[in-house]
């Protein structure tokens, strides 16, 4: 056998994973395991097998496939939802990784809230629900509105709500519960009632390496659309002092649900009473967060969950003192595409990095989500860069006000 190969599970999608296998396959031989058989990934990967990646034990076949040709010296994902079943791969295969214990628990937000109530890490009280009924008394019982529904293992925002008054709670548990019904199997299958925590939200970008902690970096988050959550921009800015304030927190929050191994996204709200964890995710954040990262400090957050995931001790050397952001173009109204377009600006050759469309003509979208549709569909993204913060703010406002889906609205019916 040559030289020992990364095992990576799960790739898709291609505009917000390309760059982790890019970084991954930089330095390591990458395997695959996927649902599809590779296209664009063709050029990081020496080999593959297909299977259905919602089958633990088919995933754990196909590793054992390839364990028979190659020497697996790691197993790694980027994704939420196989972060179960990765774990339970590195353990079948003996490989570095965290317990499937310790994934359930960050996965469950439900079990992450005892396990930080328990170690007192500063979070929101909660509450797991049943039924709408439920709901009302629990919201009573935390201390009234505004309260928070989300599902119990879910990702993205999805199905998380704000809900203001009793009168406002039948529609938007609606919402929750449809959220809930696609939620990963780690959650209960329910929904958590919680305390609405006040104040700006950030996330602490974290490298894990033998129980010890490393906060690399501080992302702040802008979301809007109220009452939901969806993520508007995420600002990255190196030497950000913020960072010395929330590591310990997002360090604790990492000791206490059990996880001791890689890159983790751990997310916070800026309270009057200080940061307040909402939870932890045991990956690399989404939303090219990784890729902000990099632009802004030079560490490159794909590598360092690469090198990890085989027991290497990541480089986390900073290079750059810079901001970079992304921003999301979304549809004025639910409807149909009918074009795509950004108005071009002399700024955007030294600051915009990328902008990338996530419908095409023809396509359906979603402005917010809805009982029937519990996610919404982004029409694109653009990512900048600058020196300072307030550049990158302004050079993102430019892009995203110049960028235009033209939708034709979705006709309601008269009942």
């Amino acid at each position: 056998m040559s030289q020992p190969k990364l095992l990576v599970i799960g790739s898709a999608p291609e505009l917000m994973r390309r760059y982790m296998l890019e970084s991954a396959a930089a330095e390591h031989s990458l395997l695959l395991i996927d649902d599809e058989a590779p296209t664009w990934q063709l050029p990081y990967i020496v080999d593959f097998e297909k299977t259905d990646l919602n089958d633990p034990a088919r995933v754990i076949a196909a590793a054992e496939a390839l364990a028979r040709h190659w020497t697996i010296a790691g197993v790694l994902t980027y994704n939420e939802y196989l972060l179960m079943t990765t774990a339970k791969v590195a353990e079948h295969l003996q490989l570095p990784g965290n317990t499937p214990t310790a994934v359930a628990a960050a996965r469950d937000k439900a079990t992450s809230r005892q396990l930080f109530a328990a170690s007192d890490v500063p979070s929101a009280a909660s509450t797991w629900v049943h039924s709408l009924a439920a709901a009302a008394s629990a919201a009573e019982r935390i201390g009234g509105y505004p309260v928070v529904l989300k599902p119990a293992a879910h990702a993205g925002s999805i199905g998380v709500v704000r809900v203001d008054s009793i009168t406002d709670l039948p529609a938007l548990w609606d919402i929750a519960s449809a959220g809930a019904a696609h939620q990963g199997p780690e959650g209960q299958g329910g929904i958590l009632l919680e305390e609405f925590l006040d104040g700006p939200e950030v996330s602490v970008e974290t490298i894990t390496e033998n129980g010890v902690t490393t906060a690399v970096a501080v992302t702040h988050k802008a979301v809007g659309f109220e009452p939901f959550f969806m993520e508007r921009a995420h600002l990255v800015i190196a030497g950000d002092p913020l960072l010395d304030d929330v590591a310990p927190i997002a360090a604790a929050a990492l000791r206490a649900v059990g996880i001791t191994h890689g890159v983790s996204h751990v997310e916070m709200k800026l309270t009057a009473s200080g940061p307040r964890l909402i939870e932890v995710n045991a990956r690399l954040g989404g939303d090219r967060i990784g890729q902000l990262v990099h632009h802004a400090t030079g560490v490159d957050l794909a590598a360092a969950a690469a090198d990890l995931a085989i027991g290497r001790t990541p480089d986390l050397t900073t290079t750059r003192a810079r901001s970079a952001a992304i921003g999301m173009i979304y549809p004025p109204t639910d409807g149909t595409v009918t074009g795509l377009a950004l108005h071009p600006h002399p700024f955007d050759a030294h600051h915009l990095q990328e902008l990338q469309w996530l419908c095409d003509v023809g396509d359906h979208v979603t402005l917010t989500p809805s009982s029937t549709e519990p996610n919404n569909i982004r029409g694109g993204f653009a990512i900048v860069t600058g020196d300072t913060a307030a550049d990158v703010r302004r050079h993102l406002d430019s892009v995203l006000g110049r960028a235009q889906v033209e939708v034709r609205p979705t006709m309601i019916s008269a009942a």
